[in-house]
């Protein structure tokens, strides 16, 4: 009777769990301001395969030099359209606390694998999600298909570790979506191959796991694209984005005083383990240690914690892993401290009341990121019927494409390596700096309207310009246009934050015409 009384127990405390942890990611996610800056290349892209019925392999969308769309996105922006166009904007945001939610669902299946304790303790999955959330809770961004199915394979890989060798089948499969899906695969094949070694090093059967890798590295062939876009794979995930901020180190001087929930999770983690070691070696010896030591799991923990220490783009790999892997030795070192029985209780509802309160007090609406976006900056266009080609940053430019075409061009978006030339973002750079060449931009590329912020010194530089004038001043941004244009009773965007809402994803782009 006491076997089955608890194994009811356990079944009420895991779905009591997942709905807590559930609530959380989803009351967090609703807090985004606003919506990635890609999204809207990427519901282009989605929309080409949905309406138009094919990848889109051209840019059209901008009046300087492109070479091939090499989207390795495009799957992303299917599903993101798919979901926008048949379920409405609303459901981009449930999809963001899904896919989260996924991430940590997976997490909490390996953890059960490899260790007998319980997998619920939900404040180290607390604590985990508070340190990644500045990452992950802009509605909806591709990499969050990567992390996702990295965590599925850290799930596949332990399983096969402990005999269902008969899973590896799987993982050239999964490769050829993720491929389709997020140019992050080579983290997969990555991880595939750090079991390989991790094994090797274990004494264990590591060859099956080369082969698993050769045959999914294969799969990379399928792709609408070919072999070539293999190669633009393997560049777009080394080169250097020296112009992209969440691009940057860890401790570069930008983000020396910012990511201070992650640098404390890393430095916990890293404390737990090296308390483990250390208890181990005092115990035994180092040789003994690290006979016995998991080798698949201090690779993947350091290689994740170099990949977050090099780009803080990267670091919620290695939240994923700390959490698959320093949770099982966090248990060991908390699971003898006496602590009163009612903790768990107050733990959960301190949980599900931050969860409630952030629901109350933050509306579940669409975020049109009026602060983030030049939003009635590109209304004053569209109202005026003003047309030419828009020169702005480049992480506006599909926002702009997604509101303004056919009317509008832009000089470049997010899009980046996928579409652009090397050279072109450093013209930005000099432009928006105000540097002594700032006008070579204007002069290889000439715009018909510009769109800048007004915390960029050519903002000041171009007010004193006898070659422009700014005919819309926002909070953030202006709106600038040769001085010789000559309607100057210009219409004043709406102050209506609800009608921004309503036509946050009103577009003129139409494959179906």
């Amino acid at each position: 009777m006491f076997f089955y009384a608890k194994l009811y127990f356990m079944g009420r405390k895991a779905v009591l769990f997942y709905i807590t942890l559930f609530l959380l990611i989803l009351a967090f996610t609703t807090t985004a301001l606003y919506f990635d800056f890609d999204l809207w290349a990427r519901l282009i892209a989605g929309m080409g395969v949905i309406d138009g019925g094919q990848v889109l392999k051209q840019d059209f969308l901008s009046y300087t030099p492109v070479h091939i769309w090499w989207d390795h996105e495009w799957g992303s922006g299917v599903i993101f359209y798919f979901f926008l166009k048949f379920l409405g904007p609303y459901s981009l945001i449930i999809l963001q606390a899904v896919l989260m939610f996924g991430i940590f669902f997976t997490a909490s299946g390996i953890i059960k694998l490899r260790t007998d304790e319980t997998p619920y303790n939900i404040l180290f999955y607390f604590f985990t999600l508070m340190a990644v959330m500045s990452n992950l809770n802009n509605p909806v961004r591709c990499h969050m298909f990567s992390f996702l199915l990295f965590t599925v394979f850290i799930y596949l890989l332990e399983k096969v570790r402990r005999g269902n060798s008969k899973l590896l089948f799987l993982i050239p499969i999964l490769t050829i979506l993720w491929n389709n899906v997020h140019g992050g695969v080579v983290s997969g094949l990555g991880l595939i191959a750090m079991y390989a070694l991790g094994e090797f090093l274990n004494r264990k059967q590591y060859f099956k796991y080369i082969l698993t890798l050769i045959i999914s590295a294969l799969t990379l062939l399928i792709n609408p694209w070919g072999y070539e876009y293999i190669k633009f794979l393997f560049m777009a995930n080394t080169m250097q984005r020296p112009y992209i901020i969440e691009w940057w180190g860890l401790f570069s001087q930008f983000y020396l005083f910012k990511q201070i929930k992650f640098k404390l999770f890393m430095l916990v983690s890293v404390l737990i383990e090296s308390i483990c070691i250390f208890k181990n070696i005092k115990t035994h010896s180092i040789k003994t240690w690290y006979q016995n030591a998991d080798k698949v799991k201090y690779i993947i923990l350091l290689s994740t914690l170099y990949l977050a220490i090099s780009h803080v783009k990267l670091l919620p790999f290695f939240a994923i892993s700390a959490l698959c892997f320093v949770y099982e030795d966090f248990y060991k070192l908390i699971k003898n401290v006496n602590l009163p029985q009612w903790k768990d209780r107050v733990v959960y509802i301190l949980i599900l009341g931050i969860s409630l309160f952030t629901f109350i007090i933050k509306d579940f609406s669409v975020p049109v990121g009026m602060d983030a976006y030049p939003v009635k900056e590109v209304e004053f266009l569209k109202i005026n019927n003003i047309k030419g080609k828009i020169l702005s940053n480049f992480g506006y430019g599909s926002y702009i494409s997604y509101k303004l075409y056919p009317d509008n061009l832009i000089y470049m978006d997010g899009r980046y390596e996928e579409v652009y030339y090397d050279y072109m973002v450093p013209l930005l750079k000099e432009f928006f700096l105000a540097y002594p060449n700032w006008k070579q931009v204007l002069e290889i590329f000439p715009p018909d309207i510009m769109i800048i912020e007004k915390n960029y010194p050519i903002f000041t530089v171009l007010k004193a310009s006898k070659e422009w004038q700014l005919a819309y001043e926002g909070k953030y941004f202006g709106v600038f246009l040769p001085v010789n244009y000559h309607d100057k009773n210009f219409r004043k965007p709406t102050d209506n934050l609800e009608y921004y809402k309503n036509t946050l994803f009103t577009t003129g782009i139409n494959f179906k015409s």
